[in-house]
């Protein structure tokens, strides 16, 4: 599959780059930005996929997280891809902030007129992760996944559905139980139908109460004064919860910052960015 570059920086010894390609199970262009580290110039790398939240693109993440030098230092590469299809003229698309455009929510779409491009879930699992490893040189075994807001719910599904694709994962002011959020209940309803069963298999609380996979460790960073938490949209309580009885692994620290909406989510993400870099570089690098 061809790949059009679109930027390349110089940025801590390596190479934040922004490429282009056409995707397959989307139906549209995409776009994902790429940091190499200095050492994929002489060995192959781990690989840590980022998964944005509502309203982004793949550009937030890579200019204001903050995250290239300790990548570079820990010899990561990191991936940050769109959070959704762009420009399929499907009707509706454009017509609200969280659904549609800007935001895939990480399913795959079961409804009209969705179904046919808004499969995020199938092209962060699959697709991407070929076109990676086949054009840069990563290390295929050793992979993780990190993500903010609906970024985070992507996130932990994703490493909850896939038992032993992802060393670790993490995630900030995750959506943990979309399924009980107005957040979820409109992405989910739309893209999935009314069938509210068919929702569980995107919600993380859910998930984790069937998982008996591999040893998971997960971080979760959530901000004490974000509005949606108190909004009820991100429910982390209900997730930590259900991880305690099945006996997961969670680490969730309650930070004293906010964490509101793109852009000014980012001052809190750049704040314990690199504590991530490290948790998932402890699993990438053993």
């Amino acid at each position: 599959m061809a790949l059009k570059q679109v930027s390349s920086n110089k940025c801590f010894e390596g190479f934040q780059k922004v490429f282009e390609h056409d995707s397959a199970e989307l139906k549209c262009k995409m776009k994902f930005g790429i940091y190499l580290p200095p050492k994929a110039e002489t060995g192959k790398c781990p690989v840590l996929y980022w998964l944005s939240g509502l309203t982004c693109t793949e550009q937030n993440f890579i200019t204001k997280a903050a995250f290239q030098q300790a990548a570079a230092e820990h010899g990561l590469i990191v991936v940050a891809p769109d959070t959704s299809p762009r420009g399929c003229n499907i009707e509706g698309e454009d017509e609200s902030w969280d659904f549609g455009t800007g935001a895939g929510f990480y399913v795959d779409a079961t409804e009209d007129p969705w179904k046919t491009n808004y499969r995020m879930y199938s092209y962060i699992k699959d697709e991407l992760p070929k076109l990676i490893n086949a054009n840069f040189p990563t290390d295929p075994e050793r992979m993780s996944i990190f993500g903010h807001s609906m970024g985070g719910h992507g996130a932990l599904i994703l490493a909850l559905k896939n038992p032993g694709k992802y060393k670790s994962v993490s995630a900030f002011a995750p959506i943990c139980n979309p399924i009980q959020c107005q957040w979820g209940k409109k992405a989910l309803g739309g893209y999935l139908g009314p069938d509210a069963s068919k929702w569980e298999a995107y919600d993380a609380t859910q998930l984790v109460k069937s998982y008996s996979g591999p040893g998971l460790d997960i971080l979760i960073d959530q901000g004490k004064d974000d509005q949606f938490l108190s909004a009820g949209q991100l429910l982390p309580d209900n997730f930590i919860a259900a991880c305690t009885e099945r006996k997961v692994p969670v680490v969730f620290r309650l930070q004293q910052a906010s964490c509101f909406c793109s852009p000014w989510c980012y001052f809190f993400i750049a704040s314990f960015i690199n504590d991530h870099i490290k948790h998932h570089a402890k699993y990438l690098n053993a």
